[in-house]
């Protein structure tokens, strides 16, 4: 399921396909040059500013919880590879997003799936009046989610009412600034697990999710407002909390800010627009770690990496 490689090993003649993770401390050689590139990621003991390198404290023990996790989910695992390696970053969302949303469509019509739903057993989410908060300032629009009792998990209401917010600011042209929030102690901490699998008909979630997408609307307001689109994120904020927020143009973090991709648990990738908005910031590569290890960074590290432009108390 993994190939490992070592930086300094000849290049491959054929490129290949699958999840390829190199491993070295040396990155000036023509072969480190190939294999940094070429990998799905590097992991290394030693720290490095190269963005398709990630620092750990142990290799051996990195590569043997990769190699765990994309056993126990090597569908979702190796199409998470695929579709990262297929999006292009600099291409417009809309490629991109239809894209991730094949590759999810399939995984949800999948056995690793249907294996976490028969695990999880019957749930039910529970309603929650006015989901999302929309609040006028001038001529700034404030959009906070409102489900602090269960860490502003994401429901398709949810989804309905951010799309609202959206677009009144699309409409309203005297909007020059949109603020994305969360009530409570976090920001968000993805989709309400609860509502997994209650939609049945894979092609019309496919559908909804590339016609009725906050991630588009979300990156069509930052290409007008740039940095004054932007979200305020603090605790939680996984998955499509994650996904959704760095689509804005500015991301500022609380200071105790937790941020990670947790979908191949479910057998699942990201699918609310994360292989473009989090690759754009951040790169196929630290993209693919997040999603592969499910490990979690803290805010300082999202800084650095670029996933978030600033640590603030708020």
């Amino acid at each position: 399921m993994i190939s490992v490689v070592d930086l300094q090993a000849p290049p491959d003649a054929e490129p290949g396909a699958g999840i390829i993770i190199a491993t070295g401390t040396r990155f000036d050689t023509a072969h480190a040059e190939h294999w940094l590139q070429r990998a799905s990621f590097t992991l290394s003991e030693t720290d490095a500013t190269d963005h398709r390198v990630i620092t750990v404290g142990s290799v051996a023990e990195a590569l043997a919880d990769l190699a765990d996790r994309c056993r126990r989910r090597p569908h979702a695992a190796a199409i998470c590879d695929d579709v990262l390696r297929a999006v292009d970053p600099a291409a417009p969302a809309r490629a991109g997003v239809v894209t991730e949303s094949l590759a999810y469509s399939v995984l949800q019509a999948g056995p690793e799936f249907a294996g976490w739903l028969a695990e999880r057993g019957p749930a039910t989410a529970p309603d929650t009046s006015d989901p999302v908060l929309i609040d006028r300032d001038g001529d700034t629009l404030r959009l906070r989610f409102n489900r602090p009792q269960r860490h502003n998990a994401f429901t398709n209401a949810m989804r309905a009412a951010l799309l609202d917010g959206l677009a009144v600011a699309a409409a309203d042209t005297s909007i020059d600034e949109v603020v994305l929030c969360g009530a409570g102690r976090s920001f968000c901490s993805g989709g309400d697990l609860a509502e997994f699998g209650g939609f049945t008909d894979v092609p019309s979630a496919h559908l909804a999710r590339t016609r009725y997408s906050p991630a588009l609307a979300l990156d069509a307001l930052t290409a007008r407002l740039g940095k004054h689109c932007r979200a305020e994120i603090h605790g939680q904020v996984l998955g499509s909390g994650l996904e959704m927020a760095a689509f804005c143009g500015r991301v500022r973090a609380h200071p105790e800010t937790v941020l990670g991709l947790p979908e191949l648990n479910l057998g699942l990738i990201p699918g609310a627009g994360g292989t473009v908005s989090i690759t754009r910031r951040i790169g196929r590569w630290r993209t693919a770690y997040l999603i592969l290890s499910g490990r979690t960074i803290d805010a300082p590290t999202a800084l650095r990496w670029g996933l978030i432009d600033e640590i603030a108390t708020f």
